[in-house]
């Protein structure tokens, strides 16, 4: 092969028709430029406002309109900028436009933190009237969101002192990133004769190679690092989880974690029946891995064995052309309305197609009010989970889309609601591919790829929310968080959610000094969560009728228009219940109990 079929294009020499068109957000960087020096000017407005929100619901309707004009224009200023600088991070100019955008938005969020207090200041009676205000209509559960948090709000003088600390008090996160993505050095390892240097993104594509002896070796090389650095990481965490719980302490909250689960409107209750629900199905997940180890041929199975395909055999080449149609064809139970808008989508400029030189990688969706949902990809045709990628990332761009038939206070729908969308369309292409697949043995690819899937993103994740419950309430016992005691509560879960027939390693218990998730506590449970409400209301759109297509359609264009459980609701999932993630599980069980036969 020669040297340029491999080498990696410049951003110049990417043809058009392969990028995004961000000329539907600005058509120049002059005219970002020019709107940019109107939006940096209003941020001195905000302080004609202050002190007179209680005046009346007129000033009140004023002031809110001026807000949302401004956070509107700050969106489209600040996508674009997003976007040019994850074309090419090497771009200065980008950068600096990113960096600009990002402190006038710095500006104006403390120019406008007087709106909270000031509001919550009212008294009670005073408050209800204004709410109650027909002329505020437009806002009402916009405000009656803000007053969720009287309980947890203090004083002008308080919340200042909060604020000042806010920088600070990312220091754990900050070194976390610094130490594990700068300075941490993972080694290398010979691979096919020729030497490999580790790092996150090596170490993750070595566990799915089919060389046991370089999984291994991949495995004990990159957590000798962390061994050297174990007792910096651990204090590390300790110190976030700590900071946690000052937050939750010094706000009134009852822990961190009911902090933490209040601007969804989540009860605990929901968090503790997603553990009890998991660990109830754990039976199936410790039978795929004895069915996994039986397959393998493997005297002993290891965490280092449990990423790579069960069956190897199977690589198919799918071009950009391909992929799309085949995620179109999945999707065709949602309708020829989401369908076309989509296949407009794909067939333009949504999506930034293939890797260049200096490019972002990963994938995701972005777009704002007024701009297109794009879709950055670094697509590559010989890797079938790209096209699960492209598919999961079209499910935000749609979701996107759709949510712009509420006005723009509520189009942005929370994270807890996220990834169902996304996790929707897999599961709808899981099910194409294998309705197509021609073999047993194709089949039972498929299938191991989507019980990977819902083990990576169910099991392990609410494995992770435990981990993060225990060592919380520890943090509030005012137990210390050392060492010793992170790795032997992780290792404890470990031996449970992977059970008795797989091989521990030493170095498995670290991993929960590796986990930059564990810095923004308790999010991970939405992985699951998202997960398990969109089996369930996959399964509704599939089996069921145009009322349960017109349910999920409609939770698309919801945005943020309920809480996020009263959309799952309406949309015909409750996960205030553990049904949902029994009946994924349970789904799961299914899967595997399939595989089994097909491999037998």
């Amino acid at each position: 092969m020669t040297a340029d079929a491999v080498r990696v294009p410049t951003r110049a020499e990417v043809p058009a028709s392969d990028t995004w068109d961000l000329t539907t957000l600005f058509e120049t960087d002059a005219t970002w430029e020019a709107a940019f020096v109107v939006w940096q000017g209003e941020v001195d407005r905000f302080a004609q406002c202050r002190g007179r929100l209680g005046e009346s619901p007129a000033v009140l309707l004023e002031f809110l309109r001026f807000e949302t004009d401004f956070e509107r224009q700050g969106d489209r200023l600040g996508t674009f900028a997003f976007l040019k600088e994850t074309e090419d991070l090497a771009n200065s100019a980008y950068q600096g436009m990113k960096a600009r955008y990002l402190g006038i938005a710095a500006r104006a969020g403390e120019a406008s933190s007087f709106s909270r207090p000031e509001l919550l200041a009212l008294p009670p009676d005073a408050l209800a009237r204004t709410l109650a205000d027909p002329a505020l209509a437009e806002y009402k559960l916009l405000l009656e969101r803000v007053v969720r948090y009287r309980p947890y709000t203090l004083s002008d003088k308080e919340e200042r002192l909060l604020a000042l600390q806010l920088e600070s008090a990312q220091t754990a996160r900050e070194v976390f990133g610094q130490l594990t993505n700068a300075d941490m050095k993972f080694g290398t390892i010979v691979f096919e004769g020729r030497t490999l240097e580790l790092s996150h993104a090596t170490y993750a594509s070595c566990l799915e190679k089919p060389d046991r002896e370089l999984r291994k070796a991949a495995f004990h090389t990159y957590y000798a690092e962390f061994a050297d650095h174990a007792n910096t990481l651990a204090t590390t965490l300790s110190g976030s989880v700590k900071q946690d719980v000052y937050n939750a302490k010094v706000r009134n909250y009852g822990s961190a974690r009911e902090a933490a689960l209040f601007p969804d409107q989540v009860p605990l209750g929901v968090y503790d029946n997603l553990i009890a629900a998991v660990r109830a199905n754990l039976p199936a997940v410790h039978k795929y891995y004895g069915i996994r180890q039986r397959a393998m041929n493997l005297p002993e199975l290891h965490f280092y064995d449990t990423y790579v395909p069960i069956l190897t055999e199977f690589r198919k080449v799918t071009p950009w052309d391909d992929a799309v149609e085949l995620v179109l064809e999945s999707l065709r139970p949602l309708g020829e309305e989401y369908t076309e808008t989509l296949a407009a989508g794909l067939r333009g400029r949504w999506c930034d197609r293939y890797e260049n030189k200096g490019k972002r990688s990963g994938a995701f969706s972005s777009g704002c009010y007024d701009s297109d949902p794009f879709i950055l990809m670094n697509y590559k045709p010989d890797v079938l989970d790209d096209v699960f990628t492209l598919t999961h990332e079209a499910g935000h761009s749609l979701h996107t889309h759709s949510s712009k038939r509420q006005p723009y206070q509520y189009a942005n729908y929370t994270i807890f609601v996220a990834e169902v969308a996304s996790t929707f369309n897999e599961q709808l292409l899981a099910k194409t591919l294998m309705e197509r697949a021609t073999s047993d043995r194709e089949r039972a690819y498929y299938l191991n790829k989507e019980i990977d899937g819902m083990r990576a993103t169910i099991v392990r994740q609410t494995m992770f929310a435990e981990f993060e419950k225990i060592i919380h309430e520890q943090a509030e016992a005012n137990e210390p968080l050392t060492l010793e005691s992170l790795r032997q509560t992780y290792r404890s879960l470990l031996e449970t959610y992977l059970g008795p027939g797989m091989t521990l390693d030493d170095e498995q218990s670290l991993e929960c000094l590796r986990i930059p998730h564990f810095y923004g506590a308790f999010y991970v449970y939405k992985y699951a969560t998202g997960l398990a409400a969109a089996i369930a209301l996959s399964q509704k759109v599939l089996n069921g009728g145009p009322a349960d297509l017109a349910a999920y359609l409609n939770f698309l264009r919801s945005g943020s228009s309920q809480d996020p459980l009263d959309l799952l609701r309406d949309a015909g999932v409750d996960l205030a219940t553990p049904e949902p993630v029994d009946a994924a599980l349970k789904h799961f069980g299914k899967l595997v109990d399939e595989l089994d036969g097909l491999l037998a």
